[in-house]
């Protein structure tokens, strides 16, 4: 079977996890968890499949995921579409891993306390995979962006933190946040990260602006926009982050990285780690 050998020199400790190297496949391609050992043999340093939420769901109607060729992008509204926990859970089981496995979770469409939604998917994965991401910042579930608010952004990570204490779990919490979030917020979130045991901050998410320029006829369609206009957005916000964490916390950088130039635009930007979608 195919598989890549790493360089040596390509190897990072972090999170309390010996990377093989630093490229790692994003959450929202491998959303049941049905092909990551593959998808590491391929030569992802790590891959973190979901968002995952409680119940199955099917997302949104189709047609739901949009190609700008013309603007090396996507957009997408894909909506959480996935097995649920307990089908994913049992996958993950049977199958084992080859390599690092991030587990991305989220709340359901028709939830009524997304809180405890993502209480259920640390509760269901701490045991299993090598780190969570806590994904505050898809602009395709309702509500889910109001996360970024200070105080309800530590209500949830006080309860989160709660379940590692009760299950005598240290699992690595990640924070994934959107690209659309105003400066005065950003050393909000800093602060509630840093003082409530978040491992690394993924930034970031796909972004609902920066559409004027674009060539697509699909421009305006809704969703989250990835690939190549995000990629300035999220490097800037990396840069950002960066400069009021001091260090405290590692950056994972996500966002139109698409050559070598604008993977080491975003590592001089303050990334340690970097994950592909659109490619």
């Amino acid at each position: 079977m195919f598989e890549v050998e790493d360089e040596q020199m390509l190897k990072i400790h972090l999170l309390g996890k010996n990377f093989p190297n630093p490229i790692g496949l994003a959450a929202g391609f491998d959303k049941s968890a049905e092909a990551y050992n593959s998808l590491l043999r391929l030569g992802f340093g790590y891959v973190e499949v979901g968002t995952i939420t409680p119940l199955k769901q099917f997302g949104n109607p189709k047609p739901r995921i949009f190609r700008l060729k013309d603007d090396y992008a996507l957009i997408n509204r894909l909506g959480f579409n996935n097995d649920g926990i307990e089908i994913i859970k049992n996958r993950i089981k049977s199958d084992g891993k080859k390599g690092i496995l991030g587990v991305n979770i989220g709340p359901n469409k028709e939830t009524k306390d997304q809180k405890n939604d993502f209480c259920l998917g640390l509760k269901n994965f701490f045991d299993i995979a090598d780190y969570i991401t806590v994904n505050i910042s898809s602009p395709n579930t309702e509500g889910l962006r109001d996360f970024h608010d200070q105080e309800k952004l530590k209500d949830l990570l006080l309860a989160l933190n709660k379940i590692k204490k009760e299950n005598k779990t240290d699992i690595s919490l990640l924070l994934k946040v959107s690209p659309d979030i105003e400066d005065n917020h950003i050393s909000e979130i800093v602060d509630v990260a840093t003082k409530n045991d978040i491992a690394a901050i993924i930034l970031t998410n796909t972004t609902n602006v920066n559409r004027d320029n674009l060539k697509s006829e699909f421009k305006k369609e809704k969703g989250g926009l990835s690939g190549e206009p995000l990629q300035q957005i999220s490097t800037n916000m990396i840069k950002k982050f960066y400069k009021q964490l001091h260090g405290k916390i590692p950056i994972i950088g996500v966002g139109g990285v698409n050559s070598g130039k604008s993977a080491y635009e975003k590592i001089i930007a303050g990334a340690s780690l970097l994950q592909l979608y659109t490619g």
